[in-house]
């Protein structure tokens, strides 16, 4: 099984896949990861804020990684936010089968009345230093972004409202 942990900002991706991987005992990997892996190493000549072409840059390298864990009869979690909303497109059925999606997003609401919490709490699992590029608007933006393609391409949301709550069960 195959498990894809998306979600806008601050949403608790990683601690989402962390808490998997204790309970589950699968292997988590962190999109992030490869991410600054091949930012580092010289290998692409893309930056951490080119958002839209990493996102299509690292899904060519995800989406063969599903693949071959699939066909290997593997099971792995994969957390980030570079998961394409139409990400099906790329599976035949065989493959669907075995991929369970999850998409984290907050609600304006709980963005409002929790936004110091949320920024206290998003180095829980990995250590990001100051988010000082994040403010509560951009937070409200993106999440409404996330839950309004997930509504567009009919995909399990985990919607955090009134309290952080996030229990996935496989």
């Amino acid at each position: 099984m195959v498990v894809l942990i998306n979600g806008a900002s601050c949403t608790g991706k990683t601690y989402s896949a962390y808490n998997l991987m204790e309970k589950y005992n699968f292997p988590y990997f962190s999109i992030d990861h490869l991410k600054m892996g091949l930012i580092r190493s010289g290998n692409t000549n893309l930056t951490p804020y080119d958002d839209y072409k990493l996102e299509i840059y690292l899904w060519n390298i995800i989406k063969e990684i599903i693949k071959t864990v699939i066909e290997n009869n593997q099971n792995i979690i994969i957390e980030g936010a570079y998961i394409p909303f139409d990400y099906k497109k790329d599976f035949s059925n065989d493959y669907l089968d075995k991929i369970k999606y999850i998409c984290l997003a907050m609600s304006e609401n709980y963005i409002n009345n929790n936004f110091d919490v949320i920024i206290e709490k998003a180095n829980i699992i990995e250590n990001r230093g100051r988010l000082f590029s994040i403010d509560k608007q951009f937070l409200i933006d993106e999440n409404k972004r996330y839950i309004d393609n997930c509504i567009k391409y009919n995909l399990p949301l985990l919607l955090i409202d009134t309290e952080y709550t996030v229990n996935i069960d496989l």
